[in-house]
């Protein structure tokens, strides 16, 4: 046993000491046995049940079988609340295996007993208790709970799994508990005295077919019924200067330095302070700031209940209302307006799936009726169609249009659309007449018109239809949704059938908005890769060679370029995700010639641009003269990454089918971005092409534009064998030019853009796959660039030939002659070229001794 104490006890209400003042067998009524061995789960002594509070004994008073009477010091009061709870009776099914007549479990509304309320003045007032309606049993089946009484624990918030020690990952994305279960339940029963000014000085339990356990009685005044609250409301409590506040939660779901005794504190999350004069003109994804003085607090409370502060002092809820203001709290509007929010595009009326974001005057969030009001960006611990910028900046996907709940006043609305849409802050003005909001948006880039198509090679966890709408709702075009397995946890494995392209026509789709899933297969050391779009059955084992990425004990008995191979005869695609890393086989699949582009990540963040650690290692390879492809992918495992915050645009061919794109990606009409758009071209050519040239080279044109309406642009850079060859500031939004590229020797060409938001540093924002100028006699190999390759390749085969755990000997052998047939390939080019390099004993031959 334990007192229970849900929170600090409003003054309104006083614990009374009732005494059994029965005697002979009235008053040694035994609990029954299952009431007794849960007895120790039972609250006891000076208890706070929903903010009112109760005196109770170890062992509660019974009455089962006769009537019992209980006295206590005479007292006037509009309500009494009793702490009572009864036995659970089992159900009786008849020889036909039916319960009849079916009451359920509860034995809804069956009288329990009569409550005979005994005046000082020797009047008396009968009440019947009806089971789930004045009392429920001590414990019970699943919700099948009281509709007139409460548990004698409050309902509280929970902190979902990764914000806290305890366990319970599915229950805590809840956030909430019932807190009405468990092996003892006391339930909370307010009567109505209808002579509050009579004194009451006791009470007769009269049993009918039940055992009735009393645990406690209190009496006090209320402006309505004392166990009702009121809807969510919100206020902003202010901190003096210095303070710092407590966001844990403690048992029972109670912060430490602001609590509520007729009600409950639902969350208390720093304020976010967004622009107001300003916010039309805000930039796009800039971030909001965070308070660290004031706490945007929201509550569910009765009118006459208090806060009650860290410092000792409370204020009235009420008091708060109806001024609002009170002490360091201040109200926030109520979120009451119904609105039907809709989005359309241009000219047209239909609605169009958009990223959406809307907050309040207090820098609230304002979700729709059917989105998450707190998303989750913890990994794998939430999948829903909702975005957390940076954990402080909380978005949504609609499929263009929602019902919201919004405060009268200002409201603040977001809405964007990948990077071809021009993006949308503005400031609605709710009235009570305010019904409906439509908002247009423009789209002022022509690059989907003009054939190129945009795609995520990277995409975990969601479903394919939620894929389906957040990649429209961000203006992507083909949402790559990847399988995996993660030790012992399997993902997204029933949603691969190897056939099926959701949002094809084929499949019921516009053809605009397409989703394949496909596998990322994976080895911790070796290196992953993304299969997409790949035919038939799954590419199984999708990981090897045991933590972090398959089960413990599994061995290495694949490689990635084995993979990679098999996907292509499957008619898929091969991607080295988050390239570089983890950076070891990949040389070898690159060097096979097995890898069809390499991914450019962004994971949750707009800000960081694609990684100079990334491109360092992927001009090595073109150095090399290996034409890889460039494409982007997000590595999207949670809500705080946006779909296509890094993505590809590929330029297909003919109709946009994901076949098409399959296609362009593998002629390498690629480019990746963080939002500017660039087309370029090298003597008329495309990316991805190869120009010939006769022995001592000559002089190419490059063209190109670019264009941008999310990050601003400052510079366009072309890049040849690594190195900056042209670079010129250009305009935010627009520009264009040419340059002409002297060319002696094979090389690669590509361009590349700089860019910044307001107030954050520059960035590289987006860059083309190559083009490769081949030049007659003069093979593209760089020395330094080709030996730390080839360390790779030599890398994978120390870890196959010494700690990986090692399969059966034929596949050990066959993985063996697969990495030293890549590392001979690069080997022998090494010494076509006379390139004088350090022999491993494992690559060493009497040759290079000579």
């Amino acid at each position: 046993m334990s007192h229970a104490v849900d929170g600090p006890a409003t003054s309104l209400f006083n614990a009374l000491n009732p005494r059994a003042v029965s005697r002979g067998r009235a008053a040694r009524q035994p609990l029954p046995a299952e009431m007794r061995a849960a007895l120790k789960d039972a609250p006891a002594g000076r208890c706070v049940c929903r903010g009112i509070p109760f005196r109770v004994p170890r062992t509660p008073a019974v009455a089962s079988r006769t009537p019992v009477t209980f006295r206590f010091t005479p007292v006037a009061a509009r309500w009494f609340v009793f702490l009572h709870t009864a036995d659970l009776k089992p159900v009786e099914f008849n020889g036909d295996g039916v319960i009849s007549p079916m009451r359920g479990e509860g034995l809804l509304a069956q009288p329990a007993a009569e409550y005979v309320f005994i005046y000082a003045d020797g009047a008396e007032e009968r009440v019947t208790i009806r089971r789930r309606h004045e009392i429920g049993s001590h414990t019970r089946r699943w919700n099948e709970v009281c509709v007139e009484a409460v548990a004698h624990r409050k309902p509280h918030p929970v902190r979902a799994d990764h914000e806290q020690k305890a366990r319970g990952w599915g229950n805590s994305q809840t956030r909430v508990s019932a807190a009405d279960a468990g092996r003892w339940a006391y339930w909370l029963w307010a009567w109505r005295n209808p002579r509050p000014r009579a004194a009451l000085c006791g009470v007769r339990i009269e049993p009918r077919d039940a055992a009735i356990a009393l645990g406690g009685i209190a009496a006090g005044d209320a402006v309505r019924h004392p166990l009702r609250w009121d809807t969510r409301r919100k206020a902003v409590l202010t901190l003096p200067r210095g303070a710092v506040f407590d966001h844990e939660l403690h048992a029972g779901g109670v912060l430490s330095q602001l609590q509520l005794d007729l009600g409950q504190v639902i969350s208390a999350t720093p304020r976010r302070i967004y622009p107001v004069r300003t916010w039309r003109g805000s930039p796009h994804n800039h971030l909001p700031g965070v308070s660290t003085q004031e706490v945007l607090v929201e509550y569910t409370a009765h009118p006459d209940a208090r806060f009650h502060l860290w410092n000792g002092k409370t204020i009235a809820v009420a008091s708060l209302e109806r001024n609002g203001r009170a002490g360091a709290l201040q109200a926030v509007p109520p979120a009451t307006q119904r609105v039907r929010l809709r989005v359309v595009e241009g000219d047209t009326s239909a609605p169009v799936p958009v990223r959406l974001h809307v907050h309040g005057t207090a820098g609230e969030y304002l979700a729709p009726l059917d989105r998450h009001r707190i998303p989750n960006a913890a990994w794998f611990e939430d999948y829903s169609v909702d975005f957390a910028h940076n954990g402080v900046h909380y978005c949504t996907y609609i499929p263009g249009e929602t019902t919201l709940d919004l405060s009268l006043g200002a409201v603040h609305i977001e809405i964007s659309k990948g990077f071809e849409i021009k993006p949308v802050r503005m400031t609605a003005r709710i009235t009570r007449a305010t019904k409906e909001l439509t908002v247009r948006l423009e789209r002022v880039l022509p690059w989907r018109a003009n054939g190129w198509v945009s795609a995520d090679t990277h995409v975990h966890f969601l479903s394919p239809r939620s894929a389906l709408l957040e990649g429209a709702g961000e203006g992507v075009n083909v949402v790559n949704l990847l399988a995996s397995q993660w030790g012992e946890l399997m993902t997204n494995v029933g949603d691969f059938d190897g056939a099926t392209t959701f949002g094809s026509r084929e499949s019921g789709g516009d053809g605009e908005h397409l989703v394949r899933v496909g596998t990322e297969n994976r080895q911790h050391v070796l290196g992953h890769i993304s299969l997409l779009g790949y035919n038939g059955r799954i590419i199984a084992p999708m990981t090897t060679g045991g933590p972090d990425e398959s089960a413990l004990g599994d061995p290495v008995e694949v490689l990635l370029t084995e993979w990679a191979r098999q996907c292509r005869r499957q008619g898929g695609i091969v991607v080295l995700p988050h390239f570089p890393n983890p950076r070891l086989e990949g040389a070898a699949a690159i060097v096979d010639g097995a890898i069809d582009a390499v991914e450019m990540t962004s994971w949750g963040s707009f800000y960081n641009g694609i990684d100079p650690y990334s491109l360092s290692d992927w001009y090595r390879y073109l150095n090399c003269g290996y034409l890889v492809p460039a494409v982007g992918g997000t590595d999207k495992m949670n809500a705080a990454t946006a779909v296509g915050c890094v993505r590809t645009y590929a330029r297909v061919d003919g109709p946009f089918t994901y076949e098409a794109w399959k296609q362009a990606v593998r002629a390498g009409r690629t480019f990746v971005t963080y939002g500017p758009l660039l087309e370029c071209t090298v003597e008329g050519m495309e990316p991805g092409s190869r120009i010939a040239m006769p022995a001592g080279g000559g002089t190419v044109d490059v063209a190109w534009r670019a264009a941008s309406v999310t990050v601003p642009m400052t510079q366009v850079e072309l890049v040849v064998n690594g190195v900056v060859r042209e670079a010129l500031s250009v305009a935010p939004r627009e520009a264009a030019g040419a340059w002409s590229v002297r060319v002696p020797h094979s090389a690669w060409i590509a361009l590349r853009i700089r860019g910044h938001y307001p107030g954050k540093p520059e960035i590289i924002t987006a860059h083309s796959s190559p083009f490769m100028i081949n030049v007659d006699g003069s093979e593209l190999v760089a020395a330094a660039d080709a030996l730390t390759i080839l360390d790779q390749i030599e890398g994978a085969l120390a870890f196959i030939d010494t700690i990986a755990t090692r399969p059966d000997a034929a596949a050990y052998k066959r993985m063996r002659m697969q990495l030293v047939a890549a590392h001979r390939s690069l080997h022998n080019r090494m010494h076509a070229h006379g390139m004088q390099h350090v022999h491993t004993p494992v690559t060493d031959h009497a040759e290079h001794h000579h």
